[in-house]
């Protein structure tokens, strides 16, 4: 019974990472495709190509990585959780929401920032993409535990982090190298 009320533990928990990194993710997604229609003079930032190369690395990891990872240190010494709780706190989709504007908060500057220095449109593109994808690698590492670091975590074993990871860093490499790739995903040289 005491193995079961822990496993159980465990997967809630891993399922609450998985949708609060969802949120996150999401929130610069949305924000990026939105903010060349507010900012009239904007090119479009984010392409459907786009989109699909970060599904490919979302989607594995809220169903590969969360679901791996191993109970936090802490669940045995929690109250049991009422019922009638809601799945998601206020608080956990605060912070959901928060590192999702931070996340477009970064990508917008770099973006901005590559135009102002002239730099063109697909470069510009390319620059905020490369800096979206590496944000969502970070918001994957944050969010694998709520009570150890980042950097800790890097020390705990889960198999899909380096396949996911890797695939994405490997795939995203291929891209940027790739002159066939590169003009398919709209950008410039970096």
């Amino acid at each position: 019974i005491v193995q079961a009320i822990r496993l159980g533990r465990r997967i809630f928990d891993n399922i609450k990472k998985a949708a609060a990194y969802i949120f996150a993710i999401h929130v610069p997604i949305a924000g990026l495709s939105i903010a060349p229609v507010l900012l009239l003079d904007w090119p479009i930032i984010l392409m459907p190509v786009h989109v699909l190369f970060l599904e490919l690395i979302i989607d594995p990891a809220c169903s590969i990585i969360f679901e791996a990872e191993s109970a936090e240190p802490d669940v045995m010494q929690r109250p049991p959780r009422n019922p009638k709780d809601p799945l998601f706190s206020s608080r956990t989709v605060w912070i959901s929401v928060l590192q999702g504007l931070s996340v477009l908060a970064i990508v917008l500057a770099v973006f901005a920032t590559a135009r102002y220095m002239n730099h063109t449109e697909e470069t510009a593109r390319g620059l905020a993409f490369v800096t979206l994808l590496v944000a969502n690698i970070c918001l994957i590492l944050m969010n694998r535990s709520w009570s150890r670091s980042a950097l800790a975590m890097l020390r705990e074993p889960n198999e899909a982090v380096k396949w996911v990871v890797g695939g994405a860093s490997l795939v995203m490499i291929l891209v940027l190298s790739v002159p066939q790739l590169n003009a398919l995903f709209h950008f410039g040289p970096l």
